[in-house]
């Protein structure tokens, strides 16, 4: 089976950015310790309105689709609709130049 590479932005809810910052910096560790996403290190980056914007690649579809039964990931998801809407990084305005440039996630 081979990998799934995903690009999700999570965009802070008002006041919740440091939260998400932490968050974030959790995601990876926590899908990687329930044996979900591969050792490829994962890109974090930030928009200009603030979205995170994180790339990171899932082990295979069978793993995305055990993540939606996987009780540290559905906690995981319940912390992020806390503090972030998903949403489309298609909408960002940097999306739209030829070279897309964010700011590193640090």
């Amino acid at each position: 089976m081979s990998g799934r590479i995903v690009i999700v932005g999570y965009q802070p809810k008002p006041g919740k950015e440091n939260e998400l910052d932490a968050l974030t910096r959790r995601h990876y560790g926590l899908l990687k310790d329930a044996g979900l996403v591969t050792d490829r290190i994962p890109i974090i980056m930030k928009a200009k309105n603030g979205t995170i914007i994180e790339v990171f690649e899932w082990k295979s579809k069978a793993a995305i689709e055990q993540a939606h039964t996987h009780p540290v990931v559905l906690k995981l998801w319940e912390e992020y609709a806390a503090v972030c809407d998903y949403v489309p990084v298609g909408g960002l305005e940097e999306i739209s130049n030829l070279f897309s440039e964010f700011s590193p996630f640090e």
